[in-house]
């Protein structure tokens, strides 16, 4: 399990019953089975209308990869870019041919079979930078469909209060004034369950998705930097430093904190 996520849905729940067993004289004041189903039904309904099939479909896969911790496998995809280049710097193409069977990078693997095949380095280069910009907008296609469905949710929100409106203005003309304070209070409650579904449901796992993006795109155009530098003949370590810049953390990019001298340099300095 992803440990943000599960911190997160940690302090949903506490949010929740605060707000249900603190603020509320009964708990199930909040419950609205009819509203919760006019905000999550047409919520479905307007998704299916606004995308394909194919597309909505893949939303049960993307909320399992919120909950899964992914391995990040950029070490290992160095490692395999250095060891090949050697062996490619040594002119061992059955070597490489061997050691590409046993990767499970696609992507890496194409770059090399690209090599092997003497392909020209702009040809290389324009063809995974285009599988790169393919996987870029096929999954932030996908992050885009929650964020959809959180513009949708408090639309549908307000349209159950609309309609719970209607029901209370029915009572009010009738004379039955004791249960104008619950009906009012049932059709605010379709607004709630908008309102919370979009901010702590549908946008935060748009975000966690674009942020796996932007992880996986960094991992790619080190692959891509790789078989570039591998293409030039450039030599295995220097392949080596370049890609471990890509995965280098540093605090500041542009200063690091001043470190204390030792005391023993300042007094023969001053001496």
């Amino acid at each position: 399990m992803n440990p943000s996520t599960l911190i997160g849905i940690f302090a949903s729940c506490v949010l929740l019953a605060s707000v249900l067993f603190f603020t509320a004289e009964s708990p199930q004041s909040f419950l609205n089975l009819p509203g919760l189903a006019i905000v999550l039904a047409g919520t479905m309904a307007a998704t299916f209308i606004s995308y394909p099939l194919k597309e909505v479909v893949r939303v049960v896969r993307l909320v399992g990869i919120v909950f899964r911790r992914e391995n990040a496998y950029t070490r290992d995809d160095i490692k395999e870019l250095v060891d090949m280049s050697r062996l490619w710097f040594k002119g061992d193409v059955r070597a490489v041919e061997e050691a590409l069977e046993h990767t499970r990078n696609p992507f890496l693997r194409t770059g090399i079979q690209l090599v092997i095949a003497n392909t020209k380095q702009d040809e290389i280069y324009d063809l995974l930078s285009w599988r790169i910009a393919r996987l870029k907008a096929r999954e932030q296609a996908e992050a885009q469909i929650f964020r959809t469905m959180a513009t949708y949710a408090p639309a549908f929100g307000m349209i159950g209060t609309l309609v719970g409106l209607v029901n209370m203005l029915e009572v009010m003309e009738a004379g039955d004034l004791y249960v104008i304070g619950p009906r009012m209070a049932v059709a605010l409650l379709t607004t709630f369950y908008g309102i919370l579904l979009a901010n702590l449901v549908f946008k935060p796992i748009a975000v966690k998705l674009e942020r796996r993006t932007e992880e996986r795109l960094i991992a790619m155009n080190m692959v891509l930097e790789g078989i570039s530098l591998i293409t030039k003949r450039r030599l295995p370590s220097f392949i080596e430093e370049t890609l471990n810049s890509f995965v280098a953390n540093y605090h500041d990019e542009i200063r690091e904190p001043s470190k204390p001298r030792p005391r023993g340099a300042e007094a023969s300095q001053n001496a």
